[in-house]
This record gives structure tokens, C-alpha cells and sequence, in this order.
């Protein structure tokens, strides 16, 4: 069991969304891989290469060859792992271009989903994904917030079937009053899942 811990927070200290995922970690107790989209960006793609990431083309341009080589590591680390922890900052209501960088790279149709009679298939082996967002007033969840419920589509998409979010946001408390709250909503996701775990056996 191993966790693929994605950073896309501007903010390298002070950051309430990496304060927390850092915690959800700790607690989850598994190895970790750890993607850090602001500390090591990733190469952005032209229009053209854009489209042949997304269609998997097997043109043998050289830089649509280097994207898809990236492409491919990300997806490894999204098939090594059973647990993905997003930590995002809401930046104008929506997700950092970082992260939506490493969303391009990941969604490919044939690689990691694939489209059915029955509508898109998710072929990542993804369990769960924890999504931890911080925003500097936005309430998390509302008709304003188009970051945590476009991600919790995108983990579906994905094969994701269990999508848990945690609020990190709030600008009218204090970076400790908002650490303390998301470890709150923590602990008492994983001690219901303990508790699920307990009664399947």
C-alpha cells in the first residue's frame, strides 16, 4: 500500500495545504511518493503536443516524444500507488496551473482510462483519494468553489471510487485554527474507516 502525495501550493512555508497533507500522511503510515508541481514544474506542452498527449499519438515528433515520456512517469506513480493525497491551493476559485499541468499529463485515453459502452473506465488501480483545499475565503464545497468538485470529477474519471475531501481554507481564522480543523475532519475520516474495517472482518 503507497501513497502518491501531490503539492501544488505557490506557498513553500506557511502553507496551510501542505501543513495538512503532511499530516494526512503521517497518519495514513504508508510509504509515500511525493510529486511537488511547484518545487519541480513540470515542461508545458504546445497546442499540438497537447493534443497528441491526450489522443496517446504515436507521431515520432521529439517533443511530443518527451511529453509522453513524462506522461508515463506520472502515470507510474499513479499505478504504484492505492492512495492519492492532493494538496491544493484555490487560486481564483479554481485549481493552480501547476496542478492542472499534471491533470493533462495524467488523463490519456487508452493509458490511464479508457472509454466504454458504459462511459469512461478509470484504469489507474487508484482506491482512494483524499483532497485537502485551502482557499483564503472561498467556502470549500460551494457553487463558488470549482477546485475540490472539478478534482473529485477528475478522480472519478480516473477509477477513483472513494473521494474525501478536507477543508484547509478560511481567511478569517488563524493558519492554527485552520490546521486544527482539517486535522479534526482527519481523524474522523480514519477512525470511521478503522471503524468500517473492524465490522468487514
Amino acid at each position: 500500500m503507497t501513497i502518491l502525495k501531490i503539492e501544488s501550493s505557490a506557498r513553500l512555508e506557511q502553507s496551510n495545504s501542505r501543513r495538512v497533507t503532511d499530516y494526512l500522511v503521517q497518519q495514513l503510515g504508508q510509504p509515500v511518493i511525493t510529486r511537488d508541481l511547484v518545487k519541480n514544474p513540470l515542461p508545458a506542452m504546445s497546442p499540438e503536443d497537447l493534443v497528441g498527449v491526450h489522443g496517446s499519438h504515436k507521431d515520432s515528433r521529439p517533443s511530443l516524444q518527451q511529453h509522453l515520456a513524462v506522461s508515463e512517469q506520472l502515470i507510474d506513480e499513479l499505478r504504484q500507488a492505492d492512495t492519492l493525497v492532493l494538496g491544493v491551493a484555490m487560486y481564483n476559485f479554481g485549481v493552480p496551473a501547476y496542478l492542472k499541468q499534471w491533470i493533462d499529463y495524467v488523463c490519456r485515453a487508452g493509458v490511464s482510462f479508457r472509454y466504454t459502452e458504459n462511459g469512461p473506465e478509470g484504469l489507474t488501480g487508484v482506491k482512494r483519494a483524499y483532497i485537502v483545499t485551502a482557499s483564503g475565503g472561498t467556502p470549500i464545497g460551494s457553487d463558488m468553489d470549482f477546485a475540490s468538485r472539478y478534482l473529485e470529477h477528475i478522480c472519478r474519471f480516473l477509477g477513483i471510487e472513494e473521494v474525501f475531501h478536507i477543508d484547509a481554507g478560511g481567511s478569517k481564522r488563524t493558519p492554527e485554527l485552520v490546521y486544527e480543523h482539517a486535522k479534526a475532519q482527519i481523524d474522523a475520516l480514519l477512525e470511521r474507516s478503522d471503524e468500517a474495517t473492524v465490522l468487514e472482518v
